[in-house]
């Protein structure tokens, strides 16, 4: 179906070289930390289920690693044996379908990919996090099957500042898992935010949804055939909101 858009992100994702390369992760990053220059980078692992993005903070680059792996661990094995020298990776988080007595005290047995993926991540230097609230992270609609915790984050060796993550309530709007969430610390003065405040039920605040209805009403929309004609219109909605 696509990828979701908004003007006040940006979205990171791998170009597909055929119909079967679609990305399965992707990255959206708000607009207010554009100072940061956040980068994807194909150019180090060019993999459909990896994504890893850079971001620049006092004049350090970091990285962040998303990974999805799949029933037969695709995109764990091509970390494994491809050779990337990489710093300053903050974190790598995913969900990596190896249920596991390490993480998930409902699993009573230790998986061999499980190895694995501790090689990986320790070569990054980084560490299995506790959650704050243990709880699953993907929740079964099969009768009978246990909730699982294969959704992990790994975080930097002995972080005082970023050591542990949380687990958000899985919400009925959602899929079936349950987000994780960390807080990166970053430096005050790199990133500057400033927001425009109507106040409700003001002149201004009048004015400006009549601005959004017309030109809204001015789209042309009789070209729209197809999902990309759509996100078109989208993306020239959300410049002209912008603009507003």
């Amino acid at each position: 179906m696509g990828s979701s858009h908004h003007p006040n992100w940006t979205t990171f994702a791998r170009i597909p070289s055929n119909d079967k390369d679609f990305p399965r992760v992707l990255a959206y990053v708000n607009i207010c930390l554009s100072a940061l220059c956040f980068l994807l980078h194909k150019d180090i692992f060019n993999h459909r289920d990896i994504s890893l993005i850079s971001f620049s903070n006092n004049n350090t680059c970091f990285y962040i690693l998303n990974v999805y792996s799949d029933s037969s661990h695709t995109a764990l094995k091509y970390l494994k044996n491809i050779k990337a020298n990489i710093n300053n990776v903050v974190l790598i988080t995913g969900d990596f379908n190896i249920r596991d007595s390490l993480w998930d005290l409902s699993s009573p047995f230790h998986s061999a990919i499980s190895n694995d993926l501790i090689i990986v991540v320790d070569s990054f230097n980084l560490a299995l996090s506790s959650p704050t609230n243990p709880c699953p992270t993907r929740y079964s609609e099969t009768a009978g099957e246990l909730n699982s915790v294969i959704n992990l984050m790994f975080l930097c060796y002995d972080s005082s500042e970023l050591d542990q993550h949380s687990i958000l309530p899985k919400s009925h709007l959602s899929s079936d898992y349950a987000p994780l969430t960390v807080i990166i610390p970053l430096s005050e003065e790199i990133v500057q935010m400033s927001k425009l405040i109507l106040t409700p039920k003001s002149n201004q605040e009048s004015e400006f949804i009549k601005d959004v209805i017309s030109k809204f009403k001015d789209l042309d929309m009789t070209s729209i055939k197809d999902i990309d004609k759509l996100e078109q219109v989208i993306k020239q909605f959300g410049m002209i909101i912008d603009q507003a």
